[in-house]
């Protein structure tokens, strides 16, 4: 912005100047000392200082009470203190300013977990998917909401999906307390084979490092390898260990080919070696995950370098310009902008961003599924 008055006389004493900029910083950024307390209720959240943490959100609400960042973080920490009604009042609060925000309906099901009413958890939930249905941690939770209401067949076909959005969610549910009414189920079982044909492919090949991966009884991971190998996914060998013989197990040669298989190196670190339609579409995917969470934090450098990933033909850039034409164009006026206006334009165009890349993830999702199956 320019000065409406032209430079600044040099004569003028440091104590003078640093007033100007922070009165022009303010003029400049209406939103800057909401912004400060902000990232000091932030600081303070990552110290575990919840009970501080909520003073200084409150007093950024003073400044804006509807900004819902601000707001999210309030109902978090209030839900960390287990501060569950007024968790419910701020939470309630962002849906009255914005009915379709799905971390919201999330984090208020969570809240009525807690709470142990199982019933509106599972609304909450819903209403979380209704608004974004590539939500993965919603379904997740969805389908322990409905285990615990005894809603067996709902809560593994919500369970499938989640694994479908994020394969992780399988290992996380072989521990899960809130599964207890569906583990004896045979759909629970395949969701066990999901996990021990996971383990193998990261390059696990001994039942102890099977059950050692992936927190399976060793009885549970047995029948998972026998039905694997049943359906020709696994393949089993031998090796010498000592004067006896014990299996190891790998990924059949066509399975091996479809989903590729990570092979361990020196010091146990693993080397993937992955199709190549699907490495693209893994690399594609994990950029975006980089590029959303450096847009959340509302760094520009990290968002601008994010950014490159998406346009540099040597990276990404040609598979967008083939699929993403017209996002690709937009990434690229982005970056323009953000260098000319800093922290200013990502703050206004944060939520246009994210929507952006939101929609991206839902098509390399979907691609990335269709290759694998």
């Amino acid at each position: 912005m320019k000065k409406p008055f032209g430079k600044k006389s040099k004569e003028i004493d440091k104590s003078e100047s640093g007033k100007k900029e922070i009165e022009e910083t303010s003029i400049v950024d209406s939103d800057y000392n909401r912004k400060k307390l902000f990232k000091k209720g932030i600081n303070l959240m990552a110290d575990e200082k919840l009970e501080d943490a909520i003073i200084v959100f409150e007093q950024a609400l003073r400044i804006d009470p509807n900004n819902i960042e601000t707001l999210m973080k309030l109902g978090y920490a209030r839900f960390h203190i287990d501060d569950h009604n007024e968790a419910l009042k701020v939470y309630d609060k962002i849906l009255d300013i914005d009915v379709t925000n799905p971390e919201a309906w999330n984090l208020k099901g969570l809240v009525h977990y807690e709470q142990k009413n199982y019933s509106k958890a599972l609304d909450a939930a819903e209403k979380a998917i209704e608004s974004d249905p590539t939500y993965g941690m919603a379904w997740y939770n969805k389908s322990c909401f409905l285990s615990l209401l005894n809603q067996v067949p709902e809560a593994l076909e919500s369970l499938k999906r989640s694994i479908e959005i994020d394969v992780k969610n399988a290992r996380k549910s072989i521990r899960d307390k809130d599964f207890t009414n569906v583990r004896i189920e045979e759909g629970f079982k395949r969701i066990q084979e999901v996990v021990v044909l996971e383990s193998v492919r990261q390059g696990y090949h001994t039942l102890g490092a099977i059950v050692w991966t992936t927190f399976l009884d060793k009885i549970d991971a047995e029948n998972a390898l026998k039905k694997l190998l049943e359906k020709g996914l696994i393949i089993q060998n031998e090796k010498r260990d000592g004067l006896s013989k014990i299996p190891i197990y790998d990924l059949a040669p066509n399975i091996a080919d479809k989903i590729g298989k990570e092979k361990k190196g020196l010091f146990g670190i693993t080397k993937k070696k992955l199709p190549k339609p699907i490495k693209n579409l893994k690399e594609l995917s994990q950029a975006i995950q980089s590029v959303k969470t450096s847009i959340e934090e509302q760094d520009v450098e990290k968002t601008m370098e994010a950014f490159e990933e998406f346009i540099d033909p040597t990276k990404s850039g040609e598979q967008m310009i083939e699929t993403f034409f017209d996002e690709h164009r937009e990434i690229r006026l982005w970056k323009i902008r953000l260098k000319d206006r800093g922290e200013d334009y990502l703050a206004e165009n944060k939520d246009k961003m994210l929507a952006l890349f939101d929609n991206i993830e839902v098509t390399v999702t979907k691609k990335l599924r269709n290759e694998i199956s």
